[in-house]
């Protein structure tokens, strides 16, 4: 990340830089008049150094203007965008070097081409806000392309959940015990769980867990099923064992503060999922359901019922290891959330691995295709609710139209609650001759092929039994061809 000082170094070169050209100074004659030499200039105007006391004073008379003007951290209205970049939370937070970005290149590229940089950066200011983009969006699409250079799969956090389990003498057999957890939270780091008080919230009915740090008090709602529980420990003992400090306090999203806030969530949670689903085991549970030569949902649903986990944390767990194991590195995560029978599909999280996926028109605020299995099936549990809360499951060939591409989609499903809404959790994994050896079902009959698309108003689909949405963009599209070709034959006419 850019530290203050390189901030304060960087709008001082520019400054100085802008001034000296308006004033019509090369950089030969403004070092001879102030007594420096050039270079030294350069490095100045580059950003890398910054003059003492003396030399400000002697810059800012031959620039004709005062030492306060000088040394303010304001720039002009031509460079203002790289100003208000700088001096956001956004670039001192964002940790560039964890992407093999050096933070003294980007400084380099702004002073080396400041009229270039202002124009590219003032047209990202316009489309975040055009498009409503908030600090928080650009912090977890950040996230996302980290997990995606990592193929989601992080050896240190594995490495770290190894060792303290040998630490602590943990037992790791599935079900994972969480009592183990309870007992290192209060003995080791001096925790109280409380799980009463966060009951007399009703206003917070979708909040599972707070921590007060002062009283180092952890908060759980009354009524969390064991699975819910057990994260929330588990990421508790992730922060304390992990060293990191920069957190959030709830479980839910709220506002976030920076970006080490949004990392350090990430790994805690990957620290939980890896810690109640032992990473040998669930490989092995994997390869013999992949073994069989029929979708067998069953032994899939038991799987997952042996680990006690969530259908969300199941499935997140399968995206780091299917890479890993089976070389499985083309595949996509999508969660869906569904208030209520009315209200629109909201698409609540996303991950892609390898290649931007054909389910990518995610933030167009349209009318998902319902012929999606991780849509369907929550459609199925509205029309046909459940008589007790249970998890269903689905798997689905989608093949999209007009390309080539065709994923396995495995998808679990439950239902909506009195405080939580339906949702869906979606792996697709690209069917290509990778998965069809790694993946011995993948041509049973028993599993659906279906041809999708992305959004309704995308969707050239004739006739299709479930469109929520007439084909907008389509018709939008035909148009504009239309009067392409008018146009092209007006001009070719003349």
């Amino acid at each position: 990340m850019l530290s203050h000082g390189q901030v304060v170094r960087l709008i001082f070169g520019l400054k100085l830089r802008e001034l000296r050209q308006e004033r019509g100074f090369t950089p030969t004659e403004m070092a001879r008049a102030c007594d420096v030499s050039v270079s030294y200039l350069n490095e100045i105007e580059k950003g890398k150094k910054y003059p003492k006391a003396d030399k400000i004073l002697s810059l800012s008379k031959v620039l004709g203007v005062t030492y306060d003007q000088l040394t303010s951290l304001t720039l002009s209205r031509k460079l203002e965008p790289i100003s208000e970049l700088l001096q956001s939370d956004l670039l001192k937070e964002f940790p560039l070097e964890m992407f093999g970005l050096d933070p003294i290149r980007i400084v380099e590229l702004i002073s080396d081409a400041p009229a270039k940089m202002n124009a590219f950066i003032s047209t990202l200011f316009e489309i975040a806000r055009n498009y409503e983009m908030r600090q928080e969006h650009f912090f977890l699409a950040a996230l996302r392309s980290y997990q995606e250079m990592h193929d989601n799969y992080f050896e240190e956090l594995e490495q770290d959940v190894r060792t303290f389990v040998g630490q602590e003498k943990l037992a790791v057999g599935a079900p994972f015990d969480t009592t183990q957890l309870e007992a290192v939270l209060t003995r080791k780091y001096g925790y109280t769980i409380d799980r009463t008080e966060l009951g007399n919230y009703a206003s917070l009915g979708r909040l599972r867990s707070v921590f007060q740090p002062k009283t180092r008090r952890l908060l759980l709602r009354p009524g969390l099923s064991g699975a819910q529980e057990a994260f929330v420990l588990g990421r508790e003992i992730a922060f304390n064992y992990l060293g990191l400090k920069e957190r959030p306090y709830v479980n839910a999203s709220f506002p976030v503060r920076s970006f080490d806030e949004v990392l350090n969530n990430f790994k805690a949670s990957y620290f939980a999922g890896a810690l109640l689903m032992e990473e040998d085991s669930l490989v092995r549970d994997f390869q013999k359901l992949f073994a069989g030569k029929k979708w067998e949902p069953a032994a899939l649903l038991d799987i997952m019922a042996r680990y006690d986990v969530s259908p969300e944390m199941f499935m997140q767990r399968m995206t780091n290891l299917l890479p890993r194991h089976f070389g499985l590195q083309s595949l996509f995560f999508l969660r869906f959330d569904q208030a209520d029978a009315d209200a629109a599909y909201v698409l609540t999280k996303e991950l892609h691995l390898s290649r931007l996926h054909n389910p990518h028109g995610n933030e167009l605020h349209e009318h998902y295709c319902r012929r999606w299995i991780s849509l369907w099936l929550i459609a199925e549990l509205r029309d046909n609710p459940p008589l007790e809360p249970t998890t269903v499951i689905g798997a689905q060939r989608s093949r999209y139209y007009g390309t080539d591409d065709e994923y396995l989609c495995l998808t679990l499903a439950r239902a909506a609650s009195a405080t939580e809404p339906a949702v869906s959790v979606n792996v697709g994994l690209l069917c290509d001759d990778n998965l069809k050896q790694k993946v011995r079902f993948l041509d049973d009959p028993a599993i659906p092929v279906k041809i999708v698309n992305e959004t309704c108003e995308r969707c050239p689909i004739p006739d299709c039994e479930v469109r929520a949405a007439p084909p907008l963009e389509i018709e939008r599209q035909q148009r504009s061809r239309e009067q392409e070709a008018a146009v092209a034959a007006l001009v070719n006419g003349g």
